[in-house]
């Protein structure tokens, strides 16, 4: 497979969409200069992280999946991009939140022998998990190039909690929200140019966004609404203003890998992408 293929996924958790527009102005470079391309996602409901975390991975809705609450504690019965891109002879890794390795490699959680997994037979075949909500982005962004460099995976899932962290103690109207976004962009405007220097095709987006009282999980376009940005060769670029389902991530990530999506998912119907 070309290098081309190859794809790095990062979710900045608690993202809402009008933040990231004001103020993630690397990325927003990246689009006005024709680099990159940039949508508006609407989320499932719950618009809680586990549940999204399955929607995301697996393309199938929470009354399917069962995943409707942050507090069910169990694998998946899905079958998710980590399944599907070890099933067709790719390699995987993640840099995440420990939800996501309760999800698809073992439930639940243990801190003292779950942080490094690396075992070709799970789902997810490298692995590098935290707990702790306020574990820095700039030690997970670390973590995920350590793996992207050891094990060379053509599929890096990359999962950030520093600005749900922030959302949930100063609400998403406060500077401390704005300015964690702000300092997310400043790390991607440091390491992004480093991996599209490699080819890697990349995903930028969020499970659910942040409300005026610093939480999320209704319906409003705060809790609902978050940003997806790409830089793919297989996009044009440019701003799309017709709103995206959720439920279209995960196909879109499968047809930017090259590998066929799971029978459950969605009908592709992306805008911009190439024939």
């Amino acid at each position: 497979m070309s290098t081309n293929q190859k794809l790095i996924f990062i979710m900045i958790d608690g993202l809402r969409f009008d933040t990231a527009i004001d103020n993630m102005g690397y990325l927003h470079h990246l689009v006005e200069k024709g680099l990159a391309s940039r949508y508006k996602v609407i989320s499932e409901v719950p618009a809680m992280s586990r549940p999204l975390y399955e929607v995301l991975l697996t393309g199938t809705p929470p009354y399917r999946n069962g995943i409707t609450s942050n507090h069910i504690v169990r694998l998946s019965k899905e079958e998710s991009i980590f399944h599907l891109t070890k099933k067709n002879g790719l390699k995987n890794a993640t840099a995440s939140y420990h939800w996501v390795s309760e999800l698809y490699n073992s439930a639940p959680f243990n801190p003292m022998k779950d942080r490094i997994q690396v075992n070709q037979d799970k789902a997810i075949q490298n692995g590098i998990f935290y707990w702790e909500d306020h574990y820095p982005d700039t030690h997970l962004f670390a973590d995920a190039n350590y793996l992207r460099i050891n094990h060379n995976p053509d599929f890096l899932y990359i999962h950030s909690m520093n600005v749900d962290d922030d959302g949930h103690r100063f609400t998403a109207d406060s500077a401390g929200y704005r300015n964690r976004v702000i300092a997310v962009d400043t790390m991607l405007a440091t390491i992004l140019p480093d991996w599209l220097d490699e080819d890697y095709q990349i995903i930028i987006t969020a499970d659910h966004g942040m409300n005026d009282d610093g939480q999320h999980g209704g319906t409003t376009p705060a809790d609902r609404e978050v940003p997806l940005f790409i830089v793919s060769r297989k996009i044009e670029p440019g701003i799309y203003e017709e709103e995206i389902p959720q439920l279209q991530i995960a196909p879109l990530v499968c047809r930017l890998l090259n590998i066929k999506p799971s029978d459950v998912m969605q009908t592709l119907k992306f805008p911009g992408l190439k024939k």
